[in-house]
């Protein structure tokens, strides 16, 4: 099978998940905090399971992909430590979405996210498969399934892994970043500016001169010499496999909780303190 990198970037652009509207239905519904709330708690809980490496770095130095592995090793580098920004985004969106704030301490993570662990389980937990232990949706899990493959070195999971690597960044460059700042800064709803600090994750990874710009172009360098082998077959079933468990996500929270009538039936209590 010959395959390029162009090839493989178009197979990625043309799938449904790069152009899911969920981010473009956020702000139109303009969501009440506990939607907003339940909506980063899964969002959060996927992205915390792309940023560790596991054994991947290692297994393409085992299977001769030094380069490759370099690349990824400043990817799990630079994602290291966001858990705690991301966990302060959602908090600050929050409380601007509220009359009172919901959380009085922005960076005790561990508060913030029990919250909004809290505001799924009250949202979603009727849903079939949610697990009310971690609060994390059928959906959620097979896309944080996905990164655990991550933890395996044999080759053809390393080569499966090179194509969920890019097929992540250029959605995170193109898709997920771009969609935040749609719907919590561009739409207005929120009153956020990138420049407050409670805002530093999107910061970081947004634009041009972003992490995420940088990541997707490792990833492309990485992913274009793995497809001059004989498993470049399995770097395309690595890309699909993450991007079809994505949208799977990415639908059922569109559809729970953005299309469901959830904000759209309590417009006339919102601005209420949820605590």
């Amino acid at each position: 099978m010959s395959v390029t990198i162009s090839d493989l970037v178009e197979r990625v652009k043309s799938h449904r998940c790069y152009s899911h509207p969920i981010f473009k239905n956020w702000a139109k519904v303009e969501p009440e905090p506990p939607v907003v709330g339940a909506l980063f708690h899964q969002i959060q809980s996927f992205c915390a399971s792309t940023r560790p490496g596991w054994a991947f770095p290692d297994a393409l130095k085992a299977h001769g992909l030094h380069r490759q592995s370099e690349l990824l090793e400043e990817i799990v580098e630079s994602e290291s430590g966001h858990g705690p920004e991301l966990a302060t985004m959602a908090g600050y969106i929050i409380n601007q979405s509220a009359e009172k704030p919901v959380f009085a301490d922005l960076y005790n993570q561990e508060k913030v996210e029990a919250k909004l662990k809290a505001f799924s389980d009250q949202l979603l937990g009727s849903l079939p498969g949610y697990d009310m232990e971690t609060g994390l949706t059928t959906q959620v899990r097979k896309a944080i399934g996905v990164f655990d493959h991550r933890k395996l070195t044999d080759i053809e999971n390393t080569y499966r892994n090179l194509g969920t690597t890019l097929a992540l960044e250029m959605i995170s460059n193109q898709q997920l970043i771009p969609g935040e700042k749609y719907c919590l800064v561009d739409s207005g709803i929120y009153n956020a500016d990138l420049e407050v600090p409670e805002m530093h994750y999107l910061l970081e990874h947004w634009g041009e001169v972003g992490a995420e710009q940088h990541h997707e172009q490792n990833a492309r360098t990485a992913v274009e010499l793995a497809l001059k082998t004989e498993y470049a077959h399995l770097v395309i079933e690595g890309a699909d496999d993450f991007l079809d468990s994505l949208t799977g996500l990415w639908d059922v929270l569109d559809a729970a909780l953005l299309q469901s009538g959830v904000a759209a039936a309590a417009q006339s209590q919102r601005k209420v303190a949820y605590v």
